[in-house]
């Protein structure tokens, strides 16, 4: 098995440890741990991911080991590189923050939080997808925003801050105003897509309603009873990056060749998706083993909307949503400002 291989999925006592860890270093404004840049030096890569087709391109690369062959044509020899599964982008940023990984591939708006919230220490490395998003219910009674109630319960992977909240936040301000946003937030329950899933289907832990993305959100529509309230395409007036991959500005600055590898692997995985879909859904579910077909997979990533891309989509409205809420103090005039500028040359916004 190659090193990019390597698969783990911490939980309970790990991920209650990191969670500590994370908040204490977030609350105290403390320096980010420089363990990351020390391992990278001695030839290791950690990286934080999640499940979700917008990480597709990441995907790819860890099981081809593309990281691997972009750091050895820059000159680094045996980098070991440990792809670590967490299902959410709160437990990622955590592992970020404690020093438990190097990298993080997550929604952009949660690196967009770990920007703001860190002055600038973390910022994007390069995106991975923007695919639609889409906010489901099996709740019949629910037809729009301004149908749900205080029974409801919307799962999202990350409270308040996520890739989903913003989405849903920035819908609610514009239909009702800022001062709704706290109502709908307390509506929200923080869980894992696969997991969410689940509960929806089977009306577990109160859950109505689910805020995902593909192919969960495919999968749900299929489900008897479910059905679709908000698209975030509409809301956001174009695609929004919802696979992102970020790390702190001292592992950046001390491992520039590393960067590069990484950046340079997803965008040939990038390239390997526009060529050969059927390659690409197969080594999905090689990795993932989700219950979807090849066929439908194939036809699922060949979808109009389906946005696979290295550069940045439609982050700054988020970030000036979340500065807007106050969740950030920062008023970013350009996405350039919370991304390195490996990927400056592109196309985002």
């Amino acid at each position: 098995m190659r090193s990019g291989d390597t698969k783990t999925d911490r939980c309970g006592s790990t991920r209650r440890t990191l969670l500590r860890a994370g908040l204490s270093a977030a609350a105290f404004g403390a320096p980010l741990i420089r363990s990351g840049a020390a391992r990278a030096e001695a030839g290791e890569l950690r990286i934080a991911k999640q499940p979700g087709l917008s990480y597709l391109p990441a995907v790819i690369a860890e099981k081809l080991g593309l990281v691997e062959k972009h750091a050895k044509a820059a000159g680094i020899d045996n980098l070991r590189v440990t792809w670590t599964r967490l299902t959410n982008g709160g437990a990622s940023n955590d592992a970020l923050l404690s020093g438990g990984v190097d990298m993080v591939i997550s929604g952009g708006p949660n690196m967009l939080i770990m920007w703001g919230k860190t002055s600038g220490r973390v910022k994007g490395v390069v995106a991975t997808g923007a695919l639609p998003m889409k906010l489901v219910t099996n709740n019949p009674n629910v037809k729009t925003l301004a149908d749900f109630g205080p029974a409801d319960r919307i799962a999202v992977p990350t409270i308040r801050v996520g890739t989903q909240p913003v989405v849903l936040g920035i819908a609610v301000e514009k239909e009702f105003g800022a001062g709704a946003l706290e109502k709908f937030n307390a509506m929200t329950v923080g869980m894992g897509h696969p997991d969410a899933m689940i509960a929806l289907q089977n009306k577990n832990n109160g859950v109505t309603a689910h805020f995902s993305q593909p192919p969960y959100q495919d999968q749900e529509l299929a489900m008897s009873g479910v059905h679709e309230v908000l698209d975030s395409v509409a809301v956001m007036g174009g695609p929004l990056t919802n696979g992102c991959v970020y790390s702190t500005t001292t592992f950046h600055d001390a491992n520039p060749k590393v960067i590069a590898a990484f950046v340079g692997a997803i965008k040939e995985a990038i390239a390997l998706i526009d060529t050969d879909k059927p390659a690409a859904a197969r080594i999905y579910l090689e990795v993932n083993k989700e219950s979807i077909s090849a066929d439908a997979l194939v036809a699922l990533i060949a979808r109009p909307g389906m946005v696979l891309s290295a550069a940045p989509q439609n982050l700054l409205p988020a970030a000036q949503f979340f500065s807007r809420a106050g969740y950030i103090k920062q008023k970013p005039t350009s996405w350039k400002e919370f991304f390195f500028d490996e990927v400056h040359d592109l196309p985002g916004s």
